[in-house]
């Protein structure tokens, strides 16, 4: 058979065509049998009031910014890294990081230890002396105590906060409160142990004071603000749990430049009564 040289072409034009087009339907067909990655997940607690929402989970590294539900509202963290591990970069309940030890902006809140961010933490919130005996009390009143064991759950539970998934983790999904050696394992790498080198750290961590839980004591405000920083760990020890507390003596400043030149002050960690309204700093898992 004798076909033209036009005509040899006009063939291999219409195969070449007939291959794309059997090529994009695989594709197309392929594509709608494989299923898609969600990059906004919720999840709800089944221990918690509350629905926990972050978003932009798929491919996120260290670094990135953190989308998350709080006391209700939707908010975005930064993200800083520490240590090979990654923090989120201010308290639970701060409206920015901190840009000085005595940052009002960058104090938080100030969590009873083991209880959902329910609104009790918020350090206007009101108080209650009755006990709480489950893990959601049911309301956002701070839970005042003047008996052993000084804790506003009775009997204790000492499975709250205990790692990502522990009951009334306040943190964004798949973070979590640090335990007590994670926490330091932290302080350890501090240039300076008093309150200068913990905001001096990448976590910048701040003088934001405490909530005491005794009615013979000006309750109804923080104490110690701009002078004492403490934070919670998920540790417990046996009726209490442990925290990281930092306590500032004095900070002293060039007059010229308004600039660091020196943090008197300490550093410790050591068990605490679950009724004190203290700090968080979330951990990523």
């Amino acid at each position: 058979m004798n076909i033209s040289k036009k005509g040899f072409t006009t063939i291999i034009i219409l195969i070449s065509a007939l291959v794309v087009v059997g090529l994009g339907g695989y594709v197309y067909f392929q594509s709608k049998n494989t299923p898609t990655t969600s990059t906004t997940t919720t999840v709800t607690d089944i221990n918690a009031t509350t629905t926990s929402t972050l978003i932009s989970v798929k491919d996120w590294s260290c670094g990135d910014s953190v989308t998350f539900t709080y006391k209700g509202d939707i908010v975005t963290y930064g993200v800083v890294e520490s240590l090979g591990k990654c923090w989120l970069d201010r308290n639970l309940g701060a409206s920015q990081v901190a840009t000085a030890h005595n940052d009002l902006l960058a104090y938080g809140d100030l969590f009873q230890w083991g209880r959902l961010d329910d609104g009790h933490q918020e350090r206007d919130s009101g108080t209650t002396f009755e006990l709480s005996d489950a893990d959601n009390p049911g309301h956002s009143n701070f839970i005042l105590v003047d008996s052993n064991p000084y804790n506003w759950r009775d009997p204790q539970n000492d499975n709250l906060w205990q790692g990502v998934s522990g009951i009334n983790n306040p943190c964004p999904l798949g973070w979590r409160i640090p335990t007590e050696a994670e926490w330091d394992f932290e302080r350890a790498s501090w240039s300076e142990q008093n309150p200068g080198g913990a905001f001096m750290s990448p976590l910048k961590l701040t003088v934001d004071g405490y909530r005491t839980f005794s009615s013979d004591s000006p309750y109804q405000m923080p104490q110690h603000v701009s002078g004492s920083g403490i934070y919670w760990s998920s540790t417990v020890f046996e009726a209490k749990a442990i925290i990281l507390a930092f306590d500032l003596t004095a900070a002293f400043f060039s007059d010229d430049s308004n600039s660091y030149v020196a943090y008197l002050g300490d550093v410790n960690m050591g068990p605490a009564s679950r009724a004190f309204g203290y700090s968080i700093r979330c951990l990523k898992d």
